[in-house]
């Protein structure tokens, strides 16, 4: 019986993590007792192995270039300029869906996606969540690909990786790379004013303008993340898998997603700050301010007075968040990835915290994000 490609890639991909297992073994048994230790060893070939180009040719249908428009308008200097507005990436996240980033997206009046066969469809907005920079549009016609699975958890540093979208307009290309870190906070669109982006994916795979809201995937195809961001040559991000699947569904149904909010503004227990309010570790997240009003106000206390540690002044006085529900906060990307994963507007958290020396637990029920 024929297999899928989608079968062989699942079959290549645990073909090739056993037989690297074995092959540290295999060499560490084979030069025991070698003299000089120049035993020469053939590491094991599978012909099941995928390589990237396996992986490019099951995941490329399902890509496609997006790219918006906005209509001529006049100004205040004449007649305004129109066509295209911006691109991007996207991939198929289900038979009409598309997923790509709430930056790319923007606010046109056209929206067109060019699929791998040339071919153009017309698409129009679903959903839009700045916080999380994600988008889901609704395609007028077909991508000649499958929808692509989106992982429930994300894999551990080392993994490999390929990014599949249209850099600078160039559509199907692919950049290879690992999974460089996890559980990274960075920056949203600057719709989402000064929130950020928990959970995100870090990779070392290239991201270019273009790159944006194209699909992160291992070997077996799966997507770990959304590309969005890049600080450097060999630093780029995505959000993670996880917080698709937490924003995305809701695009579909209904449009938006509600992100939950406590009203603070927080700063890392660095060690200056830890030996200014006499805290024993530097670990756990401080809270500078309160909002008046929201919804931590009277519940959670922040700063109130300050001090001088080796030169440097430090807010004193702010309560120090060290668990939720239980869970360990060491520091700020734990709060918002617990926040932006486990909880939901509504919900009423127990924060535990060191206030005044003690560590006590209070509630706090969350709201909702305010709009940008």
């Amino acid at each position: 019986m024929e297999r899928t490609r989608r079968e062989v890639l699942g079959i290549g991909a645990a073909i090739a993590g056993a037989s690297t297992a074995g092959c540290l073994d295999d060499l560490d048994r084979s030069t025991r007792g070698v003299a000089g230790g120049n035993a020469q060893i053939e590491p094991p070939v599978t012909t099941d192995d995928p390589d990237y180009a396996d992986v490019y040719e099951a995941v490329v249908p399902s890509v496609a270039r997006v790219q918006t428009y906005v209509e001529s308008r006049d100004t205040a200097f004449g007649s305004g300029g129109g066509g295209a507005a911006g691109q991007g990436s996207g991939f198929l996240y289900d038979e009409t869906h598309l997923v790509t980033n709430d930056h790319v997206i923007g606010d046109p009046d056209t929206i067109r996606v060019r699929a791998t066969d040339e071919t153009w469809v017309n698409a129009s907005v679903v959903g839009r969540d700045p916080y999380s920079d994600l988008a889901v549009v609704e395609l007028d016609g077909d991508l000649p690909g499958d929808p692509l699975p989106v992982a429930d958890d994300l894999p551990p540093v080392g993994t490999r990786v390929l990014v599949v979208g249209a850099p600078l307009g160039l559509s199907g290309s692919a950049s290879q790379g690992i999974v460089s870190g996890r559980n990274r906070t960075i920056p949203a669109s600057t719709a989402a004013g000064r929130f950020s982006i928990a959970d995100a994916i870090q990779t070392d795979a290239a991201l270019n303008p273009g790159n944006s809201g194209g699909p992160i995937v291992t070997l077996d195809g799966t997507v770990v993340g959304v590309a969005t961001a890049t600080r450097g040559d060999n630093i780029g991000f995505g959000v993670s898998a996880r917080l698709v699947n937490e924003v995305v569904p809701a695009l579909v149904e209904t449009g938006s997603y509600d992100h939950s909010y406590v009203g603070v503004s927080v700063s890392p227990v660095d060690p200056l700050l830890a030996a200014g309010n006499d805290l024993p570790d530097a670990s756990g997240v401080y809270v500078a301010d309160v909002v008046a009003d929201g919804p931590a106000d009277g519940v959670l206390r922040g700063s109130d007075g300050e001090t001088t540690v080796d030169g440097a002044t430090v807010p004193t006085g702010g309560d120090v968040i060290v668990a939720l529900d239980g869970a360990e906060i060491a520091d700020n990307p734990d709060l918002s990835r617990y926040l932006a994963l486990e909880t939901d507007p509504g919900d009423t958290v127990a924060v535990t915290v060191v206030r005044d020396g003690d560590e006590e637990t209070v509630d706090v029920t969350l709201g909702e994000r305010p709009e940008p």
